[in-house]
């Protein structure tokens, strides 16, 4: 199979990243003006972001240049493999497995009826738009992408990722669509037959940054550009081991990445945050439509960050001190809460791993990497840093005593009287002694219990009730954490709200 793309320049192909960055800044003449809002989405299967940095890759590195670079990690088993079905899945209906229900290649059982493609729901709500789908895999165009889209194309395997890229190019040079999604397929090709770690991987990398440099060469090429608001995003399904492969629970196995560039986005910066179902999300808000609660969207749009509490506590984090299979280059942890929260340890046994004794403020690389296969990696509702209380992993050096931790929340104000909302996205793992438990404190008083956990929670978000009481004017909340060496519990994303 080739590893250099016919028809690429060499001016294409040497373009250095400060002129390519350049050529993909919003247009002068447009500023003030109101443009046009299109989206081009470009998938590379099987592609690491780390690996993309050691390529000759200048026009990928351009497009990091301008826009955001998001490293971000998807699930493991047992909600679903890291294979190409459920990835792709994930990224174009903007919902995780446990949703969209696609466990493999054959999608058997899929629910795309109930959650469709973001060009369906593109056509859906705005049906004058043009969309249009073209992948090297013909499953996405096949099977994902509904009829609703207008143009659907699975490009002959003998043309392979050159007839894909020279048929978006077409489409964007000569037509006038709103929303593009393309698939390229080499990339992983080459992680399968060479591993993540070869030279072919690498120059598969540059083969494919050649041909992303053609397609994004006929967005700013085309007549109407100044006039244009286009939001391009790349990404990818699923990672590769060294060795080659994928479909396991290893770091490099369930790596992706979002590559944002557009108006509503910063040039050279990177966030944490971003998740693979934020794809489907970032795409229809930009083109103006509104993102529908009864959707069930998990993603939600790029351009609207909400960082919480905990996020802030990233650049404090620091590397391992009792966990040896972690890495020594890997910083993900710290015991000190973010301003205004604090934690209760005043009942905790002492010993154990320092790591998890107590709350423990983390990463999904950290924490996952600390005992895989015992389903952390379906902790997918948590962005960037987030709360754990792991017996398990604590218990694994001599312990003495309970594990016995409370996590409580800065004092949010309320209104009296009133009926508000505690929502917060959590992951919880059972095994007796162990209890979770939520309690809120109105304006100093008695904690209540508002919510208990016995029993296995999949990755949700919560929406629990509260009745603040009359003359109230703040809500205090404490996830209080009970057990030995049992299982954890996650908590991220903490809010009280009141309409």
């Amino acid at each position: 199979m080739s590893r250099t793309t016919p028809g690429i320049s060499r001016r294409t192909l040497l373009i250095g990243t400060a002129t390519a960055a350049a050529a993909l800044a919003v247009p002068t003449t447009a500023l003030g003006a109101a443009r046009t809002p299109k989206v081009l989405v470009i998938g590379l299967d099987g592609t690491l972001l780390n690996r993309v940095k050691d390529a000759a890759a200048p026009r990928l590195k351009a497009l990091m240049a301008a826009g955001l670079t998001a490293p971000s990690s998807i699930y493991a088993n047992p909600l679903a493999p890291t294979l190409s079905g459920p990835g792709w899945s994930t990224l174009i209906t903007g919902v995780w497995p446990d949703k969209h229900n696609v466990k493999d290649n054959n999608f058997t059982g899929h629910k795309f009826a109930q959650y469709p493609d973001f060009l369906t729901r593109i056509e859906t709500a705005k049906p004058a738009l043009s969309t249009y789908a073209v992948s090297s895999w013909a499953p996405l165009t096949d099977t994902v992408f509904s009829s609703k889209v207008d143009t659907r194309v699975s490009t002959p395997s003998a043309e392979y990722d050159t007839g894909t890229t020279s048929r978006a190019v077409a489409q964007l040079k000569n037509a006038n669509p709103d929303a593009v999604f393309l698939q390229l397929d080499n990339v992983d090709h080459a992680g399968h037959s060479y591993g993540a770690a070869s030279q072919q991987y690498l120059d598969a990398i540059h083969g494919v940054d050649g041909q992303v440099g053609q397609i994004v060469d006929a967005v700013t090429s085309r007549a109407t550009y100044a006039s244009e608001d286009w939001l391009i995003l790349v990404t990818a399904d699923h990672g590769h081991t060294d060795a080659g492969g994928h479909g396991g629970s290893t770091w490099p196995e369930r790596q992706t990445f979002m590559i944002a560039v557009g108006s509503a986005v910063s040039a050279g910066s990177t966030r944490y945050d971003v998740k693979m179902p934020d794809i489907a999300a970032s795409a229809l808000a930009h083109l103006g439509i509104a993102l529908d609660p009864a959707w069930g969207l998990d993603g939600r749009p790029v351009q609207q960050p909400r960082p919480d509490d905990f996020d802030s506590l990233r650049a404090k984090l620091t590397g391992p001190v009792d966990e040896s299979g972690i890495g020594t280059g890997v910083v993900g942890f710290t015991h000190t809460p973010p301003s205004g929260w604090t934690v209760d340890n005043s009942k905790m046994g002492t010993g154990g791993v320092t790591e998890w004794r107590g709350w423990t403020f983390t990463t999904d690389e950290f924490w996952t990497k600390a005992e895989r296969d015992q389903q952390r990696e379906s902790n997918i509702r948590a962005r960037n840093v987030f709360a754990v209380a792991d017996g398990d992993e604590w218990s694994d050096r001599t312990v003495s005593g309970s594990y016995d931790s409370t996590l409580i929340s800065p004092a949010y104000p309320v209104t009296g009287g009133r009926a508000a909302t505690l929502t917060y996205t959590t992951l919880y793992r059972q095994e007796s002694p162990q209890k979770g438990e939520v309690l809120v404190s109105y304006g100093g008083a008695a904690p209540v219990s508002v919510k208990t956990y016995t029993a296995d929670v999949s990755s949700r978000t919560e929406t629990v009730p509260l009745q603040v009481p009359a003359g109230a004017t703040t809500a205090q909340v404490r996830f209080r954490y009970t057990g030995g060496n049992n299982w954890f519990w996650t908590i991220d994303g903490v809010a009280i709200t009141q309409s």
